[in-house]
């Protein structure tokens, strides 16, 4: 899920790329069996980023290394013996959730004994900390964790006098209910927060449409768009992705198609994000990008490869202005930014970017710029720090179309060409 409002629930997932230095690490504790020694000599010798960015990567769902995911506690307990830990109740939490989802019950619960007695004795500190930590136990769907997490929760929601407490009591348990699969009894906690005198927040709202959407529970995820609405929550384009997610999960590309349409009629605007959610919906658009040798590079020509539903969707997103935010241009320069696309996304994007360009340049308005740009990043977001997937696809588009872009030998992650030089290309 992302993020939904105030970071109560839905905060960005704790990841991070993992740094070169972070996997020789890896690779060589993997390969001895004196890990104690490694990981003291690797957190002693790591900067923080380093450090932190393995521990965050080993508890990634993402990780590409969950043979090692036993490495997290040991690895996590050295690294607040470094003076330049700071402790917090996200990483922590994730922690817990990595031994629940381990089958490591007893380990769990007791780093939760120790968290609690000695940096949660305020009482909103320990709401926050059972508020991530529901979270973290729900994002690994650990029953067993979520169980007792929503027992401590549902026990504050009982004894605080807080409203403070309460409501972020009753948004986490809204949130991982919702996770779990279990839409309805979150429903019923919101009715329960109305009775008390609580309001609910755009966060609940959100949070039923993507629980009842992702178990294909249609009706009942537009009763909930409605009520949010009711509720002087209009629609958005965060809550229209989660809709458009829903119905792509469960391949309902006609009710995509109408739904993007809607959003166009109601003047909600389309993010990259929803670029994502729609494209990564559409599985013939997805297996073509597994050969970029033969990928089409023309946008009719992609058309072409599509079923009808498929197509459709793509010119439904063809047909928006969102490349206009994506890409800036003037007499010095143009530049096209991929950064935050899916690879599936970024590689439409080139097309219609291509096309886009060739169109301004045969109008005759607008100035040719002095310095042609396309950014897609170095893989610094990647399960690998370094390795990206879009960097490689938009290096290939390029070669077969016969781009004078190239690799700019200033910053490795942007594709560089003058202008005139792309006219000469184009048109």
């Amino acid at each position: 899920m992302a993020a939904l409002n105030n970071g109560v629930y839905h905060s960005k997932p704790i990841c991070a790329a993992l740094t070169k230095q972070g996997q020789r690490f890896l690779s060589s504790i993997a390969m001895s069996p004196s890990s104690e020694h490694l990981l003291s000599k690797f957190v002693s010798s790591s900067s923080k980023a380093v450090a932190l960015s393995t521990l965050t990567h080993l508890l990634s769902t993402d990780t590409t290394h969950p043979h090692l995911s036993s490495l997290a506690l040991p690895l996590y307990m050295k690294i607040t013996q470094v003076p330049w830990f700071s402790w917090n109740s996200k990483l922590v939490s994730s922690v817990i959730a990595s031994l629940y989802k381990q089958g490591r019950i007893q380990e769990a619960e007791t780093l939760i004994s120790e968290t609690i007695s000695t940096m949660c004795l305020k009482e909103r500190d320990l709401v926050s900390f059972y508020c991530n930590l529901i979270n973290a136990v729900a994002k690994v769907k650990s029953k067993i964790g979520f169980a007792y997490t929503h027992a401590h929760l549902t026990e504050l929601l009982c004894t605080s006098s807080s409203a403070f407490v309460r409501k972020r009591a009753y948004e986490s348990l809204v949130g991982g209910l919702c996770v779990m699969g279990l839409p309805q009894e979150a429903e019923n906690l919101i009715k329960e927060m109305e009775h008390v005198g609580l309001k609910p927040s755009l966060f609940e709202f959100r949070s039923l449409i993507e629980g009842y959407g992702r178990l294909g529970l249609f009706e009942e995820m537009l009763q909930s768009v409605s009520q949010m609405e009711n509720s002087g929550f209009p629609l958005d384009t965060i809550s229209s992705n989660m809709v458009l997610s829903s119905y792509g999960l469960h391949s309902e590309l006609t009710q995509m198609v109408y739904w993007l349409q809607k959003m166009k009629a109601l003047g909600i605007s389309l993010s990259i994000r929803t670029y994502n959610s729609v494209l990564n919906s559409c599985q013939t658009f997805r297996l073509l990008l597994q050969d970029l040798k033969s990928v089409p590079i023309a946008l009719k020509d992609l058309i072409l490869e599509l079923g009808d539903g498929e197509a459709l969707l793509v010119q439904e997103l063809a047909g928006t202005q969102l490349l206009d935010e994506m890409m800036t241009w003037n007499s010095l320069e143009s530049e096209l930014d991929l950064h935050g696309m899916h690879l599936s996304t970024a590689y439409l994007v080139m097309l219609l970017w291509m096309e886009e360009v060739r169109l301004r340049f045969n109008d005759g308005k607008y100035e040719i710029p002095g310095e042609m740009r396309v950014v897609c990043g170095i893989g610094k977001h990647s399960s690998i720090r370094g390795d990206s997937p879009v960097k490689g696809m938009v290096r290939e588009i390029l070669v077969r179309a016969g781009s004078p872009l190239r690799i700019d030998r200033k910053n490795t992650g942007c594709f560089i060409a003058k202008g005139k030089t792309v006219v000469n290309w184009l048109c």
